[in-house]
């Protein structure tokens, strides 16, 4: 006699990375006007809160390492939308901050981001949205 199989859910690992994919695609449809790249905007996203960060501490935030994020710093800073300068009491580190430009633009993807969570995950259970969250985590832990 042949066991019948029980389906299994498709790998977490290939569905966060079509959400991610989607998502992307969505904030760059409306965020089109801003002509961003997806890890500018990250960067922008990350900065909204109007804290200045270490370009280490930045690069934890949006997941990349220090010397990849510094191409993306450049080009935010050509644009005007950041400022790099020394963190004071350690001229060793540098310190990202936004400038007006980066605040307007921020404050805008900081909306576009809330907007879409609430039309993508509004509907579902506050314990859904937690457990999510869990999972974000440990996956982030896993590849720290």
């Amino acid at each position: 006699m042949k066991s019948e199989s029980v389906p299994r859910e498709p790998s977490a690992l290939l569905a966060l990375q079509r959400a991610t994919h989607a998502t992307l695609q969505v904030l760059a449809a409306e965020l089109a006007d801003l002509e961003l790249t997806a890890s500018e905007i990250n960067a922008l996203a990350n900065l909204a809160d109007g804290r200045g960060r270490t370009v280490s501490q930045l690069g934890a935030a949006v997941g990349s390492r220090p010397t990849t994020l510094t191409s993306v710093l450049d080009r935010l800073e050509r644009r005007g939308h950041i400022t790099r300068g020394p963190r004071a009491g350690d001229r060793r580190a540098v310190v990202v901050e936004l400038t007006d430009s980066g605040r307007l633009a921020a404050a805008i993807i900081r909306r576009t981001l809330a907007e879409l969570e609430e039309r993508a995950l509004g509907a579902l259970p506050p314990e859904a949205v937690t457990g999510f969250h869990a999972v974000l985590r440990a996956l982030t832990e896993e590849s720290s």
